[in-house]
């Protein structure tokens, strides 16, 4: 898909230079990408964009200065994609914790299609860092549209119109179609979307695609362009924030204890050309108070009305002390799907990762398909000789093929490290499909995580695309107090990868409980249920709901890297200013989903649903559509309606006129399913998509081809009617009328040969 939306873009460019803007060069539009800087990717969106879809390329014209333009015979099939030009733009951003919540308004002009005409426009909206799509708001003149989220339960969309276009083009680019936008128009949008902040040396960092193209600056000296950013960062602790790094000039405007607000408002040139980036650094002026909880009490609309609490954990000074040594087995799918360039990335990844293993390290390496190929019988301590004869194992012994069994290598990696004890035992699993017995695995995977002071075996879990199940592998990651990580596009699979590993080789405190809380409380739940061990590459955010009293001040414990105990102090703080339930919605529907799937718990699902739809956020039980409020359509609506009242026979009222009525769009599934066994099965590389004739061409290749082998025998092929639907009118009304022609002309050779054989 991404490479179709690229070359839609390109064919948009290239339509583009039919449009006239005027004698004076000055206001000539901007120059596609040169030849050079053409690959697949340079046309995707590196910012908000905002296109028109072009099936008829005779309305391509400038709405303000018609021009003489020729004939365009034929239709753009697929559609055409022309860039739309920018007036202005405006990014805020709420940073809570390691959650960012963006929101992008923006104003664009149609100013590609005549006046008289009128054209979809598509919105494409890439995100940054596991970025989850909140809201879109479009308001164009006497019209506007906005999402919902809907439970899949809802029987209310009977007269709902299916859009055929939109959803995501790639994992972090989701893409909406507005219906029927007037040429000249202009477009003010209001986009939002969450994401996660990034860690590293005790310091969080903001991405933000903000990267504009040259051909969305408006034609034109005089027209004015408004770049606007404001950041409002809130650490929810009593702390000096500093601010390190930026990649737009920013002013503070704001400064309490824990919290910044920083703003840049400017007149430029020409649209930003670099994506935003800002990072800070958290200072706690005490150093107990690195770890604590947030409270928030239950809103009278929340569907459950038990309060809420949010947990952090900063590595703060824990990530001077030593990191556990470790016992690692890679437990790594080399079936027939991972051939390819996803085979290779796989081998530098794994490659890279053994190099940073520590001498005192020990490890193995477990590929499987079908079947289980082990590096060595027994673990292998990280000398610099063992790991390069693992590398080069590695190079020999990782070649895509044959099915997948995840159940075998996973007891045979759990055997492996039966007898680790001065180190944490690491299982990390790399996988990019699903089986059928993934709920017995689990089963069977929780019978060895034992409770108690020793240290069970951690199953860390990396997924790769869409066909695995990504709800599998973040319960078998939750059960161990492992981590989960995937690369939902294949092109970053060997620096998520390394991300996670990086997470695995920093761990500070195991075993991690807050039992004397649990145990005071009338009633607790917590997400995850088992307390993920503390790395230092980030925090660790723990979430839920509870009734009873939090004491100010309560204590939990956990194992330090030298196996020796240690007590932290969670200072309790009430907040107005973090919105806890939405700061931690994602990762409580993630893990709910999860068990919901183990389970098979109908009222789990039900729950997941309600709160997707009170956080906005989408889930595997909810879907979004797109209302249409039509002003003018409305009024005149009324207006009929109060004419059918007065003219009624018996004078009652309508329940329900249909001004009250909006149109309604169902857009494409927005949830990452619960993994394909089917391409499992047929190894079907990830990011490998069929693509499919629309509904009606489908039946139409069927029934010719059907005709063509009983009439035409070897006559007729696909190909030929593929080509046969992309005809014009004229060319396939001819061709219609010869077909008819030849047939009417055998039935009369046919009925002269048989019926009327042997008669004058």
């Amino acid at each position: 898909m991404a490479e179709d939306f690229a070359r839609a873009v390109d064919d948009g460019l290239k339509l583009s230079k039919r449009i006239y803007f005027g004698k004076d060069r000055a206001v000539a539009p901007p120059r596609p990408p040169a030849a050079m800087d053409k690959s697949p990717h340079s046309f995707l969106p590196s910012s908000p964009m905002v296109y028109a879809v072009i099936y008829d390329p005779g309305i391509v014209d400038n709405p303000d200065m018609p021009s003489y333009q020729p004939h365009v015979h034929g239709k753009c099939d697929p559609p055409a994609l022309i860039p739309l030009q920018m007036s202005g733009i405006e990014l805020e951003a709420d940073c809570y914790l390691d959650t960012a919540f963006i929101t992008i308004s923006g104003v664009w002009r149609v100013h590609c299609v005549k006046g008289s005409r009128s054209c979809d426009c598509r919105v494409a909206i890439p995100m940054g860092e596991q970025g989850s799509i909140l809201g879109v708001e479009v308001s164009v003149h006497r019209k506007s549209y906005r999402t919902q989220l809907l439970r899949m339960d809802d029987n209310n969309m009977e007269n709902a119109t299916r859009a055929k276009e939109g959803g995501f083009v790639k994992p972090n680019i989701f893409t909406l179609n507005i219906p029927e936008i007037s040429g000249g128009s202009n477009l003010s949008i209001k986009i939002s979307w969450s994401q996660k902040l990034l860690y590293f040396n005790d310091e969080f960092s903001l991405n933000v695609p903000f990267t504009f193209s040259n051909y969305v600056n408006p034609a034109g000296k005089k027209i004015p362009k408004r770049e606007k950013v404001q950041i409002n960062v809130n650490a929810g602790v009593e702390s000096e924030l500093f601010c390190n790094k930026t990649s737009h000039p920013l002013k503070v405007v704001s400064r309490h204890a824990g919290s910044m607000g920083f703003l840049y408002d400017s007149e430029v040139l020409s649209w930003s050309t670099v994506d935003f980036s800002f990072s800070y650094s958290v200072r706690f002026m005490v150093s107990s108070n690195i770890n604590g909880v947030l409270l928030e009490s239950a809103s009278v609309h929340d569907f459950d009305q038990r309060d809420m609490f949010c947990m952090y954990l900063f590595p703060g000074n824990i990530q001077s002390s030593k990191v556990f040594r470790k016992d690692i087995v890679f437990v790594v799918d080399i079936s027939g799907s991972m051939q390819g360039k996803l085979i290779d990335d796989t081998k530098k990844a794994l490659s890279t990762a053994l190099s940073k293993l520590h001498p005192d390290d020990s490890f193995n390496i477990i590929a499987f398909n079908g079947e289980s190929y082990l590096f060595s019988t027994s673990m292998e301590l990280a000398s610099n000789d063992t790991v390069e004869r693992a590398i080069e194992w590695i190079k020999m012994n990782f070649v895509a093929g044959g099915a997948t069994n995840i159940l075998h290598p996973l007891n045979t990696a759990i055997e492996m490290l039966s007898g680790a004890r001065s180190s944490i035992p690491i299982i990390f699993l790399v996988t990019d499909g699903t089986v059928e017995d993934e709920r017995h695995i689990c089963d069977i995977m929780k019978k060895h995580m034992i409770d108690g002071e020793s240290i069970h075996p951690r199953i860390y879990t990396f997924g790769i695309g869409s066909f695995c199940n990504h709800y599998f592998l973040r319960m078998l990651a939750t059960m161990s107090r492992g981590h989960y990580h995937a690369a939902f596009d294949v092109d970053l699979v060997m620096p998520q990868m390394l991300k996670l590993f990086d997470k695995a080789s920093s761990l500070v405190l195991a075993n991690i409980t807050i039992d004397d809380i649990l145990n005071d409380l009338e009633e607790v739940e917590v997400y995850p249920f088992q307390i993920p061990d503390l790395s230092s590459e980030g925090p660790l955010i723990l979430s839920g709901r509870y009734k009873g009293t939090f004491p100010e001040i309560f204590k939990a414990k956990a194992v330090l890297a030298d196996f020796s105990n240690f007590t932290m102090d969670l200072k309790i703080q009430k907040t107005k200013d973090i919105p806890i339930q939405r700061v931690s919605g994602k990762q409580q529907i993630e893990h709910l989903t999860a068990q919901a799937w183990l389970s098979q718990n109908k009222q789990i699902e039900g729950k997941v649903a309600k709160l997707s739809l009170e956080t906005g956020l989408v889930s595997e039980y909810t879907y979004m559509i797109l209302l249409e409020n039509d002003e003018l359509k409305a009024v005149t609506q009324s207006d009929g309606a109060k004419q059918c009242k007065q003219v009624s026979k018996k004078g009652h009222p309508r329940n329900k006129t249909d001004a009250q009525e909006q149109r309604k769009f169902i857009l494409p599934k927005l949830g990452i399913g619960f993994g394909n066994l089917t391409a499992t099965v047929e190894n079907i590389p990830p990011g490998a998509e069929e693509t499919k004739l629309p509904e009606a061409a489908e039946q139409l290749v069927k029934a010719a081809t059907y005709c063509c082998t009983i009439l035409c025998n070897r006559c007729c092929c696909s190909c030929c009617i593929s080509l046969c639907t992309r005809m014009n009118n004229q060319c396939a009304v001819a061709l219609t009328q010869l077909c008819i022609g030849l047939g009417c002309l055998g039935c009369l050779s046919c009925c002269s040969e048989i019926c009327c054989h042997g008669n004058d």
